[in-house]
């Protein structure tokens, strides 16, 4: 799913204080905030920082671009300039004040980075979902068969779409990172060890397998929705 294309460009070049000055003036001039902030988001070059004290990673293996991440790190630094309701129905429940046409979204953000998120939309939002849905059909199965549940419909999820439990797959994805003996796992590696999930079901599963778990991650995302498709709102 990577991309030839690099979705922070020249990164030796430090753009956050650019972006974060477009945003103010793009807003005191009377754009909307949100197209502002897709503004802002296109002119980043910072894949990752270090911001108030803790670590920010916006690029996943290089091609995978969590782009709501670093739409609340901007909108953290500029929060005065944007309406408090309106910017906690969009960061917390991925409602964007206003539609934009797909193509205006993409327009905005570059194509470099639309690509890259579309990289950690199906990498990690519609991997989570399959897993959850995987899941859930465990849990009822177990029920059905009088057999409870104590917590090993999660396990079970994991061994139907990757032939392992979560346990040997972590160990798996921290010994070819060499990052061997730990024990708790932040968000951010939480989204990393998600993302090579996926690859990982791609390059162990076939395709007819895969399209099939793919289709049935969406169907979850727009039961979720209510909508046709998906929104620019990772999940």
């Amino acid at each position: 799913m990577g991309s030839e294309l690099k979705p922070f460009g020249d990164t030796s070049v430090s753009s956050e204080k650019q972006a974060i000055r477009h945003f103010r003036e793009a807003v005191a001039g009377g754009k909307h905030w949100y197209v502002a902030l897709l503004e802002a988001v296109g002119m980043w070059n910072v894949a990752e920082e270090s911001y108030k004290g803790q670590e920010y990673r916006y690029l996943i293996a290089n091609e995978a671009f969590d782009w709501m991440l670093l739409a609340g790190r901007i909108l953290d630094e500029v929060n005065h300039l944007v309406p408090q309701a309106e910017a906690e129905q969009f960061l917390f429940h991925c409602k964007p004040p206003i539609e934009l046409p797909n193509g205006e979204f993409r327009q905005l953000i570059g194509e470099a980075k639309y690509q890259a998120y579309l990289n950690y939309f199906y990498g990690v939002t519609v991997e989570e979902t399959l897993l959850m849905v995987a899941e859930e059909e465990a849990r009822k199965e177990r029920m059905t068969q009088v057999l409870g549940d104590n917590g090993q419909a999660q396990d079970e999820a994991y061994v139907r779409i990757y032939g392992a439990t979560s346990e040997e797959l972590l160990k798996r994805f921290r010994k070819g990172r060499g990052c061997h003996g730990r024990k708790s796992m932040d968000l951010g590696e939480m989204k990393e060890f998600t993302y090579w999930l996926f690859k990982y079901r791609l390059e162990n599963s076939d395709k007819a397998r895969v399209a099939s778990d793919t289709r049935k991650a969406m169907d979850e995302l727009r039961r979720q929705r209510g909508e046709g498709g998906p929104r620019h709102c990772p999940t």
